[in-house]
């Protein structure tokens, strides 16, 4: 395999750098995202979701990533405003831009407990066969009764489950996907398990990656040894330095006793970035970003998110609240739940009260911080370094602008990194297994 693409070693071999990856994000119904800026754009027009994923794929990116929502998030039992503008099918956005790229990967999160396995298997087999082996699956998971509403078996799941849910549904697609034999042999398939039982003919021949890739997001011990044991890409949230070292080193020594090896898995975190002509130009931007993520409505929504409680009464520019947090309350619904509240706005509380900050300082100075800032040519270095120190494999860059904030990154930080000998300058390869240097999956169908 050419080394402008992926390779399944940690380092490249004697005497060559360690590759980036790289892939790119739709920055969609989040708080990274700034509606206020005239450069945004539509976040359901489907002129947006090419735009990126062509700056992308110009970019030599190895895929573009949707999220998904299964129901508009609530707070104080109000639709969330960032909610409002909608949240489409991931995999219907897919299939379409399977017809305008041509090389970069397709990834969609797809929900493994509201879903069933035969009907998702047929979905990705057969996005990997309408964009030539450039499908990928995130797989996550879901114990919200909030959200299960929508499904007739809403709320069913305990949390505890949920894995053991997910990792039986992948073995079973892959079962499926392995009832196909690569030359073409068809056998009926069947699966007997705790979470599933089913039986008949898969309808899909076998996809041109054999099975499409597999991203994985969660943090928890059981999601590192589930990513460990099955994933192809962990979507991490460890975009500092030492966390991500702690982080990659935990998950590729767990690789070892599934027979995997360090390069089979990459580790790749979100993270943003701020450029300019000067790093002190980039900071200011940077700055400025994050007053707009964080207006003063949305410090309000944030901190009632933290305490559950209506705070509509506060001044964004005044003190935190005195009162303690309300973790039962349910004023928030489908968004994440903060662990531990009471640790949560103790650390506000004394973060402000040691700078001065008031409630929206506090929630920028806490939540509102860009990953990369700098020139092209410190944001190009800074990456290099944590691919080289084993801080990550590569990166799922979240713009903050829908649909052109990976515009400048393209054109500014790309180039340096291919100077630097640390990223592609061309696709050797069509598949997105061949982008990320990820090895063939075995076939485990045995004889047809």
């Amino acid at each position: 395999m050419s080394t402008s693409d992926g390779y399944r070693g940690e380092s490249g071999g004697r005497g060559k750098k360690k590759r980036i990856h790289l892939a790119a994000h739709f920055p969609g119904v989040n708080s990274t995202t700034v509606w206020a800026d005239p450069r945004s754009g539509s976040q359901i027009d489907f002129s947006s979701f090419e735009h990126l994923a062509r700056t992308a794929e110009r970019g030599l990116f190895d895929f573009f990533f949707l999220a998904e929502g299964l129901r508009l998030r609530e707070h104080g039992g109000r639709i969330h405003d960032l909610d409002v503008v909608g949240r489409p099918e991931s995999i219907t956005v897919l299939n379409a831009l399977a017809a305008v790229t041509e090389r970069i990967g397709l990834a969609g999160t797809v929900n493994a407990t509201f879903n069933e396995p035969y009907e998702l298997a047929r979905r990705f087999a057969s996005l990997d066969h309408l964009s030539g082996g450039r499908a990928a699956w995130n797989v996550v998971t879901s114990s919200d009764a909030f959200t299960g509403e929508n499904f007739r078996r809403g709320g069913y799941l305990d949390r505890a489950d949920r894995y053991a849910r997910a990792a039986e549904f992948l073995d079973t697609t892959r079962e499926l996907w392995d009832s196909w034999s690569p030359d073409g042999a068809q056998r009926p398939f069947s699966h007997t398990g705790r979470q599933f039982a089913i039986e008949g003919a898969f309808t899909v021949p076998r996809s041109p990656q054999g099975h499409p890739v597999v991203i994985q997001a969660g943090d928890s011990a059981e999601g590192r040894e589930f990513a460990a044991s099955a994933a192809d890409v962990v979507f991490s949230r460890h975009s500092s330095p030492e966390a991500g070292r702690a982080f990659h080193a935990d998950v590729k020594r767990r690789l070892d006793r599934y027979g995997r090896q360090p390069g089979d898995l990459k580790i790749m975190p979100a993270v943003t970035y701020v450029l300019g002509d000067t790093d002190a130009e980039a900071q200011e931007k940077a700055a400025e970003i994050r007053r707009q993520q964080v207006s003063p409505q949305n410090a309000i929504l944030a901190l009632e998110q933290v305490w559950g409680r209506d705070l509509s009464a506060y001044d964004p520019d005044g003190p935190l609240p005195g009162i303690d947090p309300d973790p039962d309350s349910g004023r928030v619904q489908g968004r994440v739940r903060v662990a531990d509240p009471f640790a949560v706005a103790a650390k506000w509380r004394a973060l402000s009260q040691a700078k001065g900050l008031s409630i929206r300082q506090t929630v920028i100075e806490t939540t509102g911080r860009q990953s990369f800032v700098g020139t092209p040519r410190t944001v190009a270095a800074a990456l290099e370094e944590h691919v080289a120190t084993d801080a990550a494999d590569g990166f799922v860059l979240v713009p903050h602008l829908t649909p052109g904030g990976l515009d400048d990154f393209v054109d500014h930080v790309v180039p340096l990194l291919q100077e630097r000998g640390v990223f592609r300058t061309g696709y050797s390869g069509t598949t997105l297994r061949s982008h990320l240097g990820l090895p063939a999956p075995v076939w485990k169908g045995g004889t047809p």
